[in-house]
Order: structure tokens, then sequence, then C-alpha cells
């Protein structure tokens, strides 16, 4: 876990997986904290780069200083932790206020958003008197007196069934937070909407929700489909508020489904440049992208144009092998041949996260099948790259 002052506050993150990969920013319920993504996050990290961090006055992050909290707070958290991951655009998932973080981020901030998934929440949660209602009794009896109560709202009786101990872990962990922070964000919950706030941003949108889900029930995430321009929804039969707690596998594997690049009808339509250059910017970085496209003259560019639609687009943006495996295979591809863009997928390797003995394999792979000088050379510019101790 790593910390960031925003706004004079500590904030409690997590950054995992290779600079390379596609970012995914994940928000967490209300009450809870990033640890409801422990289960998932294995799932992502081969093909992805997994941020999240803790409300404030949850977890590990310090508590609310001002009166007010707002859903533009709270995304001004998320961009900039991604900023802080150099990402330009990110994939981004949130449950129950959580997913009122995502909501603010398609209002304010879509075309920074590769996709988002919004799970058990609502462009309305509840009602003001609830949710101020809730404040009160907390800045009274404070989150341990009251998460006895609050927490079994949580999950569906199947899952108290499998795992006796779910409730006191949470109660728990509920009751370490600050009575202030949650009390300010329930009375966000009640206060800040989005109701007709949604509708035509062209973001890719993907909610779920639990069919035992108390505090946001299906009827409240279908009234958010309407918001979203008829965005598609999938109940999970079974499961309460927090999918990723109780289903982790489960929601893992949709949630890999959404953020899977849609190259569609590839045979008749090819890819899109779009698709191909965001790829291309973030297995190379931005810098060299940038350098190759202002480079690029009358003569060539039709030529960056094409590698760019071509290997970037339908090759490495194709989710059937990861970005590890596919630097893998062109690094000892273009050792075996000797290309002179060995240079530049040696240094995308360290990107990418190729262990030192990975890439060794690769290269003594080419000794055998490709021969030894070309290996011997391929050995020998890596250390120059500072492969190597």
């Amino acid at each position: 876990m790593a910390f960031h002052t925003i706004n004079d506050r500590s904030v409690a993150y997590r950054l995992l997986g290779a600079k390379a990969n596609p970012l995914v920013v994940l928000a967490h319920p209300l009450g809870m904290t990033q640890a409801v993504w422990d289960d998932v996050i294995p799932a992502l990290l081969p093909r992805y780069r997994v941020l999240t961090w803790d409300l404030p006055g949850h977890g590990s992050s310090q508590a609310v200083s001002g009166e007010k909290i707002t859903p533009a707070d709270l995304a001004a958290e998320a961009l900039e932790l991604a900023e802080l991951a150099s990402a330009e655009r990110f994939h981004f998932a949130g449950t129950s206020i959580g997913g009122v973080v995502g909501q603010q981020l398609i209002a304010a901030h879509s075309d920074r958003l590769l996709s988002v998934t919004l799970t058990n929440t609502g462009a309305v949660i509840g009602n003001p008197d609830l949710w101020n209602t809730r404040a009160g009794r907390v800045r009274q009896e404070g989150l341990a007196a009251m998460s006895e109560e609050i927490v079994p709202r949580w999950f569906a009786p199947a899952a108290f069934e499998a795992s006796p101990a779910l409730k006191a872990g949470w109660c728990v962990q509920m009751g370490r937070g600050d009575d202030e922070s949650y009390a300010q964000l329930c009375e966000m919950l009640g206060r800040d909407t989005f109701t007709e706030k949604l509708s035509g941003k062209k973001t890719k949108v993907q909610l779920f929700g639990g069919s035992e889900d108390m505090a946001t029930p299906p009827a409240t995430l279908e009234a958010l489909a309407a918001e979203i321009d008829g965005a598609p929804l999938e109940i999970f039969n079974g499961i309460g508020h927090v999918p990723a707690v109780e289903a982790p596998a489960l929601f893992a594997q949709k949630l890999l489904a959404v953020l899977a690049t849609d190259l569609d009808d590839v045979a008749n339509h090819g890819v899109a440049y779009a698709t191909g250059l965001e790829t291309r910017k973030q297995v190379l970085g931005e810098e060299h992208v940038a350098r190759s496209t202002a480079n690029a003259n009358s003569l060539d560019a039709p030529f960056q144009q094409m590698i760019t639609r071509l290997a970037w687009g339908e090759l490495w943006s194709n989710d059937d092998l990861t970005r590890r495996e596919r630097s893998m295979i062109t690094t000892g591809i273009l050792a075996a041949l000797g290309r002179e863009e060995l240079t530049l997928h040696l240094k995308t390797a360290k990107r990418i996260g190729l262990t030192e003995a990975e890439l060794r394999q690769v290269l003594m792979h080419v000794a055998i099948y490709g021969g030894v000088p070309a290996a011997n050379h391929a050995f020998a510019l890596a250390k120059e790259l500072g492969w190597g101790e």
C-alpha cells in the first residue's frame, strides 16, 4: 500500500501490475475498504494494471477535513491517482458509492474513460431522509455500534451461510472507519443525484446488480440503465450488494468481458485507428509514439497508420494473449531475425514487466532454434539496455 496527499489529506492506494497494461480503477462501497477487490485483482493482473484506493475516512485514508464532500471531490481523487499512474485514459469499476464516483466521471470526464462498470448503485439511492437520519445516528452512536445493523444488508443470506465469519469481519472493519467521514458521505448520497446527467456521453457502460440486494435493488439499477441511454444490465441471481466479495470469480469473469477491447467484425471492418493508437501508447509509451508521429512525413505517414491499425489494433489489442506473452513472442522473433526494432522491444519488455529469467529463456530459445550468433547479439544488446546485474 502507498499514500498520496490530495487536498491536504492522505489517501491510501494500491497500484499493481505492469505500466504497459491498460489501467483499471476500482472504487469500493460505503463503509468498506479497497480490500473488497482482493479476490478479483489476481484475475485482472495478467492483462491490466489495477489501481484501488480507500475513500475518505475508510481503511487507511485520512478522514475528511471540511464540512461537505461531493461526488466531484471523490472523482477528483480517482483522476489524480490515475495521473499518478500516468494513465491518460482508463477503465473504471465501482460498487455502491464507488458507482456514484463512476457516474460523476461519466457526467464530467467521459473523455478520460475507456469503459465504466457500475455495480449495485443508482442515479438515486434511497432518499434524503434515510441518509440524513443515518448520518445523524452515526455521529451520535458511532460506526462500531451501527455496524451490526448495517453489515447484514450488504450480503445475501447464502453468503453468511457459506462464510459464518463474514459478518463479524466486516463489522470490525466498518467499526474502524471515521464517523464524520461516513456521515458526510451519507449526506452526499441523499443530496447529490444523477438524474438527467448521464445521457449522450458515448461511454461504454455495463451495469451489474444482485437479486438479493436490499440497498440498491434491481429496480434501482433499471432506473439507472434508463438514465444511461439503456445501458446493458445483468442481475446476479442470489447475490447481494457486493458481488466482488460474494462471487469474486463470477464478477471477475464478467468484468474481464467488459474490459476487453471490442474488435467487432475485423474481417469486414478492420480495427479503428484510434483503437490501435490507444494500445500503442500504452505498450510503447506516449513519448515514443509522439516522436514517431512527429517524425513521420508524407512518405511514411500512411505506413505509420497501417502498423498502428494492424500491429497495434488487430494484434496487440486482441485479448487472446496477454501483452506479456506478446512481448516474449515479439522479442524472440526480432532477436532471431536480427531486426533493429529489437532495441525498442527490449525496452518495452521492461515496461510490460518481463523478468530477467523470462527474457533469458526467450533468448536461449532463440539460440537453439534461431542460431547462437543471433542470441549472442540479443544478449549483448539487452545488457547495454540495463538488463542483468
